[in-house]
């Protein structure tokens, strides 16, 4: 049996997020401790909210970050086998970065504190805007994107026939409007920001600052990147690559068919929600895999 250690994105958070962990498991609240220590403030935020609060970009991204942390560390302290692979969508990439060991949950959780500063400040608040494609394919999505005027681009390729776009607000409501015309289904999406397209350059530049300076150490076990859809083989080029991610396609389809291509048949997703895990069977349609999310203790149990 092969693992695959999946770690969320943005829009996964809930109030009161990692609390169970950091209650029961003292290397969970080894974790949560330095993450509060690095960011005083951040633990009252994740259990206490308020949720506007809590969904600000630059509080969520930390907050996040160390909620999958804090739950892979207590599989880990609970006897847990390790992965084979880690992997994240977006931010997730950092706390598959963490759980490798090729960065420390101090040094991830400032470095997203400030890509989601510089993310939210990118784009003026209704210039850009989100949607979700859903009932046609990534490769008709993309043709409507490039016959579109203005910037729209492919987000996140999330299943087979779940695509999100990003872009200019009138980009992107043109887009879906065709794409709606043709019967597929669009749900705009409620974000502070155009994430994953060019108009995200600015904060990639200065994210770029960041990260150079930051210390990665070579993973315990590989980390598939979202860019590449493929295993980090030079820990050097993690920083570059995680600079490309702030304006390029999250690959998730292509990252989690490498993953079952390289003999993973168990998934287990850790910290907050159940996203990844709701989008395997879509992904991965007609295989023999299991997928489990650690959100907390009790679910941590039924992993073991």
């Amino acid at each position: 049996m092969r693992i695959a250690a999946l770690f969320p994105g943005q829009n996964s958070q809930v109030i009161g997020m990692a609390r169970d962990f950091y209650e029961h498991s003292d290397a969970a609240k080894r974790v949560l401790d330095t993450a509060e220590a690095a960011l005083p403030g951040l633990l009252e935020i994740m259990w206490s909210g308020p949720d506007e609060e809590l969904k600000k970009t630059a509080n969520q991204q930390p907050a996040l970050v160390a909620a999958s942390a804090a739950a892979f560390a207590a599989y880990r302290e609970a006897g847990g086998k390790q992965p084979a692979f880690a992997a994240g969508h977006s931010l997730g990439e950092y706390s598959a970065h963490v759980a490798t060991g090729s960065l420390d949950v101090s040094s991830a959780v400032q470095l997203v504190r400030k890509r989601g500063e510089y993310m939210q400040s990118a784009v003026p608040e209704g210039v850009g805007a989100m949607a979700a494609i859903l009932k046609t394919n990534r490769s008709h999505v993309e043709q409507v994107c490039k016959e579109t005027a203005g910037v729209v681009e492919v987000a996140n390729i999330n299943s087979p026939e779940q695509t999100v776009i990003s872009g200019e607000t009138n980009a992107v409501a043109n887009a879906s409007q065709r794409l709606k015309d043709e019967k597929a289904r669009v749900i705009p999406l409620k974000v502070s920001a155009p994430f994953h397209c060019s108009l995200m350059q600015p904060a990639a530049q200065q994210l770029e600052v960041d990260l150079v300076a930051a210390v990665f150490a070579a993973p315990a076990f590989p980390v598939v990147c979202n860019v590449t859809a493929d295993v980090l083989t030079d820990v050097s080029l993690a920083p570059g690559l995680l600079k490309e991610q702030v304006t390029a396609t999250v690959r998730w389809v292509e990252t989690i068919e490498f993953l079952h291509k390289a003999g993973v048949t168990t998934f287990i997703e850790f910290g907050s929600g159940k996203v990844l895990t709701g989008l395997m069977n879509r992904i991965l349609k007609d295989a023999e895999i299991s997928a489990y999310a650690v959100t907390d203790m009790a679910s941590l149990q039924e992993v073991l």
